[in-house]
This record gives structure tokens, sequence and C-alpha cells, in this order.
């Protein structure tokens, strides 16, 4: 503390023999750090109260940033919200029945409940009808094919009998049973011990996670030249939607990338998230309007047109609202307001497509944002200078809606299915090596797929293994042309 206090001592006494004009540039230097560490606690701060409405974390985070307990004044003035279930109005999905009837059940009156007789008018007064879904008894029914080999009794030749289709020689599963377990496995995320409960509780059999592996490869396998000609045939779409997400591979970091349009997606398993990924998945150059987010892979490459994330912008602009030096909570409610209005002249384009009115709209809203640009980004400070410039250096992409209302504002569509591939990630925690990587890309592509086609995943699963086993052929993935 002696030793301390000293030195403290003779730094005061230097700081008093030094000229006024060195003190007053001391005095500047410190200013200047001291403004600097107040917006690097305002940062930090900004960091802390991040959640799932100002970045791009899922939902289920902020349960870790939410108290037990509301506050007192605000469990008084809390809007209550509407009630749970079905509200007025609303058509149900089984309210009608299911579309089929397999099995037809009459209930007959045993006894009259007034006179005790047993005996009824064989016609009945009324009918009362309820469809019913049940679990049978036996859902995974054990059969046991004897294909026996006969002599023709005309030649005397030795024929054998024909497997059924829906079973695979040297396969204990069949084709339907072993599709249904890969859905689960890829759409379900239901683990490979999970399956085996299932199988032990629907069908009180015992199933190896040796063959549960085996039927994924298979499959993956059996859909690969499907998936392959979807990738050939995406790099000549005139629009899609880009995106990536990491995935650990023996506890490695690789990517995993999404290239999307409204009836297809195709996953790419990649080992970075660099700029030889993307075109692994367009080529060099892609004739079409590619949308994707900020990131920097994407600023440069070789496309006809690029539509970036206003979602993502506005979720910049609306951390500038919590940092208060710099006009930054000015510069951020102007650009919010501009965004939201875009947002919600875009969507009445998509319910009553006027375009007269849209492109009316856009050429005053450009303007709008022009002048706003030119109002404060002389007047901005660091993070929001970096926003306003990356809307004036690339305004021809954050904007490219404006005259193209086909094409969305947002990378949304991606994210959504990625989501699906995101959620399986956290489930599984990964994969165990790069193939069952490219396997899992493969069999992910085919669910989005078929699902954003309306088909049905298992069927087409059940289609795939059956048509590999027959004639070694693939089935397509392609949409079907619009007539």
């Amino acid at each position: 503390m002696r030793k301390r206090k000293k030195h403290l001592e003779f730094n005061i006494n230097q700081i008093q023999q030094l000229p006024s004009e060195q003190l007053l540039n001391l005095i500047m230097q410190q200013q200047q750090v001291i403004e600097e560490l107040q917006q690097e606690v305002e940062r930090l701060k900004l960091s802390l109260q991040q959640n799932s409405k100002t970045t791009s974390k899922p939902p289920s985070t902020d349960l870790l940033l939410k108290p037990e307990k509301p506050p007192a004044d605000k469990e008084q003035t809390k809007v209550p919200k509407r009630k749970p279930g079905g509200q007025p109005g609303h058509q149900g999905k089984t309210r009608f029945g299911f579309g089929r009837v397999d099995r037809h059940e009459q209930l007959l009156p045993q006894e009259c409940p007034k006179c005790g007789s047993v005996e009824f008018i064989e016609a009945p007064v009324a009918v009362e009808r309820k469809q019913v879904a049940q679990l049978v008894a036996h859902p995974i029914e054990v059969v046991e094919y004897q294909r026996q080999s006969c002599k023709c009794v005309h030649c005397g030749h030795t024929h054998t009998a024909d497997w059924p289709d829906e079973i695979v020689p040297g396969q204990d599963l069949g084709v339907g049973l072993q599709s249904l377990l890969v859905w689960l496995g890829n759409y379900g995320h239901l683990s490979y011990e999970k399956q085996q409960e299932l199988l032990r509780e629907l069908g009180g059999i015992e199933v190896g996670v040796g063959t549960l592996v085996a039927t994924n490869a298979r499959m993956a396998q059996a859909v690969k030249g499907s998936v392959d000609r979807l990738r050939e045939w995406v790099k000549g779409q005139p629009r899609v939607h880009v995106d990536e997400s990491p995935w650990p591979v023996l506890g490695l970091k690789e990517w995993l990338w999404v290239t999307t349009g409204q009836n297809f997606c195709v996953f790419h398993p990649g080992d970075t998230r660099s700029r030889a990924e993307l075109i692994a998945q367009l080529g060099e150059s892609f004739d079409g309007v590619l949308s994707t987010d900020d990131y920097s892979v994407y600023n440069g490459y070789s496309v006809k047109a690029q539509q970036k994330c206003l979602a993502h912008l506005r979720r910049h602009f609306k951390k500038l609202l919590k940092l208060k030096r710099a006009n930054n909570q000015a510069i951020g409610q102007a650009f919010l307001d501009l965004i939201d209005e875009a947002f919600a002249q875009h969507q009445q384009w998509r319910q009553t497509h006027n375009d007269s009115i849209y492109h009316t709209w856009a050429i005053e809203f450009k303007l709008r944002v022009t002048l706003t640009l030119k109002r404060w980004i002389g007047r901005a400070g660091y993070e929001a200078g970096k926003l306003l410039k990356s809307l004036r250096d690339k305004a021809e992409q954050w904007w490219y809606f404006l005259d193209h209302p086909e094409v969305p504002p947002d990378n949304n569509l991606a994210e959504r299915n990625l989501r699906l591939a995101v959620t399986k990630r956290k489930v599984s925690g990964g994969s165990r090596s790069m193939k069952r990587f490219a396997q899992t890309a493969d069999l992910l592509s085919v669910v989005q797929t078929c699902r954003r086609q309306g088909r049905s995943v298992i069927e087409f699963f059940q289609a795939a293994l059956m048509t590999q086993t027959s004639s070694g052929q693939s089935l397509s993935l392609l949409p079907e042309p619009i007539p």
C-alpha cells in the first residue's frame, strides 16, 4: 500500500509540473478513452439484452431472461390475452370426419331400460354416426413369408415364387416400416434408442441400433440420385433463398447450407462457410435473384440480382434504440418506421396484387429513404454509420423488392426450412462422419421438398426403396410444371 501511494504521489507531481498545453492534451486523451469505454459498456449491456426479437436467436433462448414472476405493476395493467384453443369461427380439421372409413361397427341396444325386454324391432328409429380414429391392437405385424419352389406340371421346370414388393430380400423390416423409421428419425427427431422403444411399445419386437443405422443409410442411398438431380435443376431457377448453419461432425464445426424456393429445398453439407460452398451449390455465377442475409460471403458473388433480408436489417436498427449516444435512437426509430412500412405495403401487395398502387408507393418511398439517409448519415455514430453506409452503398440489394414485388423482402423462407435441420442437430448433436452428414443432408432435402410440394414423405421413401430394388433407378423430386 505504501509503495502504491508513493507511486501515485509521484505521478501527480509529474502532472502538476506539465505545461498547460500538454496537460490539456492529456485531458482530451483521457476524455476520448472514457467515451470509448462508455460505448463499450453500452455495447456489452446491449449484448446481454439480446433476444429472439432483436437477433436471429430462437424464442426458446428467451426463457433464460424471463423472471419467474412479473412485476406487481405489470400484473394490474397486463392486457388479457385470448383464450387458448380454437377461436370462434375456427374450422376444425376432424369435425366432419377423416375422409375414409376402414370398418363399420353397429351398436345395438341390449335391454330396454323401461320394461327390461331384450327384443327390438329390426329397423332402427334413428342412427347416430361418429367416426373415431383408433390404434389397432397390432399396428406392427410380423409376417413369415414361405417362398416355395415348385415344378411345372407340363415341362417339369422348377420355378420359385417372387417376393412381395413390400419386402426387400435380406432385410428384416418391410419398406413401409423402414420409411416410417427414417421419417421419425429425420423429421420426428427420434433418436435410435427411442425408435427401439417405439418398436417395442407398438409391435413388441426388438430391433438393434445397427439395423436402424443401416436402414437410415439404405434410404439415403435410395434417394441420392433424386437429390443430385434436384441440385442440378436448382442452378437454373429464377429465384432462390440461401442460408447456412453450423453442424458438428466429430466435434469439428462443419456447415449445413440450404438452397430453397417455393416448391423445393436442397441441403448441402459443407466443410466451410466460404464462397466455395456457395459456388458448389449454384456455380461460379447465378443467373437469377439470390435472397440472403448480409453475410460477407454473399457480397460480390456474381448474380443477376440480390435481395438482402430486410428483417435482419430491422434487428440491427432496433438495437440502436438502446444506444443513447450519437443520435442512435432517432436514427433507429426513423428507419424502423420505414422498414415496417415497407413490410406492410408488400404484404398488402401479396393480398391484392395491385401493381399500380404498389409501384406508385414504391417511387415515393425510395425518395423518402434517400432524404432520410442524407439527413442522418453525417450525424451518425459508429454503429449507426455502418448501417447507413450499407443502405447507401448496397441500395439495389436492400430495396430490390420495391421494383420487383414478386421477390419477398426477407429471407424467411430459407430460415424456416433450415429450422428443421437445426432442431435435428440439437437433438442428435451432429454427425459422426462426413458420410453420415451427407446422408442427413440428402434425407432432409427429401423431407422438406416433399412437404413443400404437398407430397407424402413416407410414400416417397417407400417408392424410392422399391424402385431402387427393382430397377436401380431414382424417382424425381422436380416440381411438376404448372399448366
